[in-house]
Order: C-alpha cells, then sequence, then structure tokens
C-alpha cells in the first residue's frame, strides 16, 4: 500500500490477530489510545474484520500494519481514520514498544500524511492527543501539524488536543 525507505504500510487481515492482540494490550496502548476490549485472538480477528476491514471497503484508507522491510516484522500501526464524529479524516498511530524511539512512527506518519494530501487529495488532515500525552504531540509538531484546540469525541468522554495540518496552497 504505501512504502518508505524502511517500511512498509499495508490493510491488516485476519492473520494479523496475534499481533493485534499484543499492540492492543501493550500498556501504553491502553494508557494513551484506549481499552479496546481485545484479549484473546478471536477478539483481535473480530476487532480487525469490524473497525478495519469494514473502514477500507467503506472509505478506500485506513489504519495500516507497518512492517519493517528489512525482516517482515510487524512493528505497529499507521493511518487514516474516517470517524462520524470529526469533519476531517484523523491520522493515528501506535508502534509496539520495542520498535519506539527509532524513528518509525515518524516516517510511517509522514508517508501517511503524504498520502492523504497527494493520492487522496486532502486539503486537512487532523490528529489527536490526550491532554497529557507529550510524546504524541512532539511527534505531531514535527510532522508539521498544529496544535488547533482541545475537544471532546463524545459527551462523557475525555478531552482530546486536536491538531491540523493543511496541505500548502502550492501543494
Amino acid at each position: 500500500m504505501l512504502e518508505t525507505e524502511r517500511l512498509n504500510l499495508r490493510e491488516l487481515c485476519a492473520d494479523d490477530a496475534p499481533f493485534m492482540l499484543e499492540l492492543l494490550n501493550d500498556p501504553d496502548f491502553l494508557d494513551n489510545i484506549g481499552d479496546r476490549n481485545v484479549r484473546t485472538l478471536d477478539d483481535a480477528r473480530r476487532h480487525i474484520e469490524e473497525k478495519y476491514l469494514d473502514h477500507y471497503a467503506r472509505h478506500g484508507f485506513g489504519i495500516y500494519l507497518v512492517a519493517r522491510k528489512r525482516d517482515g516484522a510487524s512493528i505497529g500501526m499507521c493511518g487514516l481514520v474516517n470517524r462520524d464524529t470529526l469533519d476531517d479524516v484523523d491520522i493515528g498511530y501506535a508502534m509496539l514498544p520495542s520498535y519506539r524511539r527509532r524513528g518509525y512512527t515518524l516516517e510511517a506518519a509522514r508517508a501517511t500524511l503524504d498520502f492523504a494530501h497527494d493520492v487522496l487529495g486532502l486539503d486537512r488532515v487532523v490528529a489527536l492527543t490526550w491532554l497529557d500525552n507529550d510524546a504524541s504531540a512532539s511527534l505531531l509538531d514535527k510532522l508539521g501539524m498544529t496544535y488547533e484546540s482541545t475537544i471532546r469525541l463524545a459527551e462523557g468522554e475525555e478531552e482530546s488536543r486536536l491538531f491540523v495540518r493543511e496541505r500548502d496552497a502550492g501543494e
């Protein structure tokens, strides 16, 4: 689907359930993104089918598995989400702990934003972080995204910071 110097990004499939189970239960994922109630391989397969495969079919894009080229290791996910609660498409990402702080997230997210602007023709892409997720906010800054406001996606949910990147008029 997408390729960078070190990474391949592709659609998730049922065979990715073991990876998904591990990632969705990583303590940092639970703290910074949320609990998806995925506890078994069957839960992971169902989650992939209902959340990701359905999104690809409806929108033509979604969250992609991030794999390292040199060994094919599944290291994280990165992609675009079209939420009913937002006017704009947002970028999301998560990496397994052993692959963080190596530039992989930034590399995958740059490719995803380029895809959003250049291929999908989106003028504006947003990103959300919890208020205390400074590491993610720092990454969004490196991607050229700017803080716009705080929002709640749903009543009763915690506030999130909303970041925005708009395509340059010359692009």
